[in-house]
């Protein structure tokens, strides 16, 4: 298990929306929040001021949504800049993206994946490379969700490790993502959680799924977590350790209350997990073995 003082944020957080203007959110409901940076780059006026309210209250990070990694056409190095300049704005504490792409000659409105091959290996580590030293800090990638691999010449996890070692950058572990694309492409998803990297985790994510089929799962972030899901949370805790989590709600978002009863129970798995480190029980070899995948 990392150190705490490795990771960027601490607990259980949230991501922050617009809709949730005149709520009342205080740190006794939520450790830490993240936003969108294109959603909030050069925005003034009340939002302006009420999100450098939320920023002088609660540590914040953000997780980018058009950075576009993967694509053909040349790296948006403008955006790279004004993310650098709007993290020192507000005192960001960590900048996370997707491993996909979504342009190519213009925005595509969505998140594709990227060839797991050898050749993509190299040229997205680059871009990576490229964007870190724009920003003078490392960058952590997001294992995202899937629903075709074209041209696979190796498995996702050997593609997102090989990415991870040459881009020399850290995770944004995203354990839906894990639990649907284990449901999808049929594999053992904790054995791919067993598999990452635990010492370039930065933080994780957590979110509800469509169910489109028993055999397809779709990634909206528009649901409550589901059981399963939580359980492998756990069971990254009991890996990992406590890692800082934050909930994702992106549609069909409910009243406050209920995203802060899930946050909450972030929290008491992360209690529990704390608690299993002190006592000695915390050894992943120690650990139940629970089925996730096909």
């Amino acid at each position: 298990m990392r150190e705490s003082h490795q990771y960027p944020v601490q607990g259980a957080g949230l991501g922050l929306r617009r809709s949730m203007m005149g709520e009342l959110l205080s740190p006794e409901q939520v450790d830490f929040l993240e936003v969108a940076p294109e959603n909030w780059i050069g925005v003034g006026g009340r939002y302006g001021r009420w999100f450098r309210e939320f920023t002088e209250r609660f540590p914040f990070v953000i997780h980018g949504l058009s950075l576009s990694i993967g694509a053909p056409d040349p790296l948006d190095e403008d955006l790279v800049r004004a993310i650098k300049q709007f993290m020192r704005e507000h005192d960001i504490r960590c900048y996370s993206e997707h491993l996909s792409y979504c342009s190519e000659h213009g925005h595509l409105y969505d998140l594709l994946p990227i060839p797991f091959t050898e050749e993509a290996v190299h040229y997205v580590a680059g871009r990576i490379r490229r964007v870190q030293d724009i920003l003078e800090q490392r960058i952590a990638m997001e294992n995202v969700s899937y629903y075709a691999a074209p041209g696979q010449e190796m498995s996702e996890l050997e593609f997102l490790n090989a990415v991870l070692q040459e881009a020399d950058c850290d995770l944004l572990l995203d354990v839906n993502n894990i639990y649907v694309n284990a449901i999808n492409h049929r594999y053992d998803a904790e054995s791919f959680l067993l598999g990452l990297p635990a010492e370039r985790i930065r933080y994780a994510h957590v979110a509800g799924h469509f169910d489109e089929a028993e055999d397809l799962k779709v990634d909206t972030h528009g649901a409550p977590v589901i059981d399963p899901v939580w359980q492998l949370l756990q069971r990254a805790y009991e890996v990992f350790g406590p890692i800082p989590t934050l909930l994702e709600r992106d549609f069909n978002i409910p009243p406050l209350p209920e995203l802060c009863e899930e946050v909450q129970r972030i929290r008491e798995f992360q209690a529990s997990a704390v608690k299993a480190l002190e006592t000695g029980n915390g050894d992943k070899r120690d650990a139940p073995e629970v089925a996730y995948g096909r």
